[in-house]
């Protein structure tokens, strides 16, 4: 399904009630629950202090901090991670306009998202519920009345970033699409919400993190050199830095904290497809 990188369905119970960290990724993240609302912080601060907001569904927009999230012992529910290309068709707004925050998904789609929630709940089976996002989904990405479309420099840059993991120069993006660093950075930042240099270490960061947990659910350990110098890293020292600087942890803590997620693979995926 263009637009669509990925739909996961996801079931858990007797967890450990407690912190859970939303590692940033190149993709928009939509939510719907189908137990207790979502409940997390933008910030840690915020985490520490309680100020807390819940989300019966949420759309995020790219982001480089981690989101804290309340982990419940019960949890349900269909996560979509969304290409911020198609945010115009899907969410009707550019992904720039949902800029490193999490809104309740009723005040971007409207209020059919709640109607498809309750239709969830009505469904047994993960291969029905499954079906009816999709035909959701796909009713949004084929109508025509939003007429925003990313500019053909924006899609350039997304395009060089991702086939690369991130390792290519603003400076080598400024002149292949015929701007300034200026111009592109303004230009990108509007429609995607992350200038240029931070999209491409999002990509990169995403690159690693998914070697990494892939690496954990096959029951392995890589060495961390190893894999700062597989992603461009210049050393361990690097990674370990822009690591936290995602997550607020290092790779060891956050492997430590999260290992049942991530063995578990986080959410049961349903579907994946490229964009």
């Amino acid at each position: 399904m263009p637009g669509v990188l990925a739909l996961y369905g996801y079931a858990a119970d007797g967890l450990d009630a407690g912190l859970h960290r939303g590692v940033p990724s190149r993709g928009l993240t939509f939510i719907l629950s189908m137990d207790d609302p979502v409940e997390g912080a933008e910030t840690l601060p915020h985490w520490n202090a309680g100020r807390l907001n819940a989300f019966d569904s949420l759309v995020a927009g790219l982001h480089i901090t981690p989101a804290y999230i309340r982990q419940p012992t019960r949890q349900r529910g269909i996560q979509i991670s969304v290409h911020p290309l198609a945010a115009p068709r899907l969410f009707g707004v550019p992904a720039g306009e949902l800029d490193r925050r999490t809104w309740p998904a009723e005040d971007v789609l409207g209020p059919g998202i709640t109607a498809l929630r309750e239709r969830l709940h009505e469904i047994p089976t993960w291969n029905g519920r499954f079906d009816a996002v999709e035909d959701y989904l796909r009713a949004r990405l084929s109508a025509e009345r939003f007429r925003f479309r990313p500019r053909v420099e924006v899609r350039e840059v997304w395009a060089r970033l991702a086939a690369a993991d991130g390792a290519v120069p603003v400076s080598v993006l400024a002149r292949e699409t015929c701007l300034s660093e200026r111009q592109l950075t303004v230009l990108v930042r509007r429609e995607l919400g992350l200038t240029p240099r931070d999209l491409g270490r999002l990509m990169r960061f995403d690159a690693a993190f998914g070697a990494l947990t892939r690496a954990v659910r096959g029951g392995l350990r890589p060495p961390l050199a190893d894999l700062a110098v597989a992603h461009g890293y210049y050393d361990q020292a690097h990674l370990a830095r822009e690591f936290r600087r995602f997550t607020d942890t290092s790779p060891s803590a956050f492997v430590g904290e999260e290992i049942g997620n991530i063995q578990a693979g986080g959410h049961r995926r349903a579907r994946d497809w490229t964009a």
